[in-house]
């Protein structure tokens, strides 16, 4: 028994590693913040949401021990400064500084202990409105930039005390605060486009990003915005605005059908739904099968429009 728990400690990617992580009481602060529990890291979780961060602590750790709650309001900087010390004081030092909440004040406090020891990972959450646009307002673009812009001046400024510092920018992922943001229901999440078949960005998928990168398999890993996004950025953005220009086509097919409305209508309709497929195949798509059930769509409209209905 006690060699399966000397294997099982070894096999910890953060064992013997101290770790703060603000906004953790939920979402993929709390997700990430239970992973690095589990991957061995002692943890202090720094929120404004009390109850739910104390509620995270006890799951975690009952004795306290391993882990402390601090209350944490990202934007005051004696708030900041006192997560930080709170860690370094319970726990001798600090290793890892995952920003999921008050990148420059957090990443300022961090630096702070961490160049003493010549060593350290700060990681921030960003997203993927760091490298495009047209995706969120201009001040939330506006201000993930400037987070990757932080990420990368520090990178080099820390570099020379051991310290990492690098970014990870999720796609949307469905949490409290992001529904909100984007006014999405619980199924919201599931109708936005993916490039990635068949795949739903959870909360757990950042985390296991921010733990590659608190952790030291990616010790030679620094300035690097890592995106978590299933090819979103990458993807044709002619085609990405024809996809949701179809999308929002099928909505309305899909009203007109419940209501009953002319039948002259829903083949005006199909008709354009056609053309925009057509485009889709033209502009070099044609092996990507993301608008097959589009044509399958179009399929069985033609059929309810009836025969004779396209003419």
């Amino acid at each position: 028994m006690a060699s399966a728990s000397l294997v099982s400690s070894a096999l910890k990617r953060l064992q013997g590693k101290v770790a703060l992580v603000t906004g953790a009481a939920s979402g993929i602060g709390e997700c990430t913040a239970r992973l690095f529990s589990k991957q061995g890291a002692k943890l202090v979780i720094a929120d404004v949401q009390d109850e739910l961060g104390r509620s995270v602590c006890r799951e975690l750790d009952a004795d306290d021990a391993h882990c402390s709650f601090v209350h944490c309001d990202v934007t005051a900087e004696e708030d900041v400064q006192n997560a930080v010390n709170t860690a370094v004081s319970k726990y001798g030092k600090l290793d890892i500084m995952f920003n999921n909440a008050g990148p420059f004040l957090g990443t300022k406090h961090a630096a702070r202990v961490m160049i003493p020891n010549r060593r350290g990972s700060i990681i921030t959450t960003a997203s993927i409105c760091s490298v495009i646009g047209g995706v969120a307002s201009h001040a939330y673009t506006s201000s993930k930039h400037g987070v990757v812009g932080l990420m990368k001046n520090t990178a080099v400024e820390l570099g020379q005390y051991g310290i990492r510092v690098n970014c990870v920018s999720p796609y949307v992922v469905a949490t409290p605060l992001a529904k909100d943001f984007f006014k999405l229901d619980d199924d919201g999440v599931y109708r936005l486009y993916s490039n990635l078949k068949e795949a739903l960005l959870k909360p757990e998928d950042v985390a296991q990003a921010a733990l590659y990168l608190a952790s030291d398999d990616s010790q030679y890993v620094s300035g690097h915005n890592l995106v978590v996004d299933g090819g979103f950025t990458v993807v044709n953005p002619v085609t990405r605005t024809l996809y949701l220009d179809i999308n929002g086509i099928c909505d309305l097919l899909q009203i007109i059908l419940s209501q009953e409305k002319s039948i002259f209508r829903l083949n005006e309709l199909v008709r354009t739904l056609r053309q925009q497929l057509l485009q889709c195949r033209c502009s070099n798509e044609t092996k990507n099968s993301t608008f097959g059930p589009l044509t399958e769509h179009v399929i069985e409209l033609e059929r309810l429009a009836g025969p004779g209905g396209l003419g």
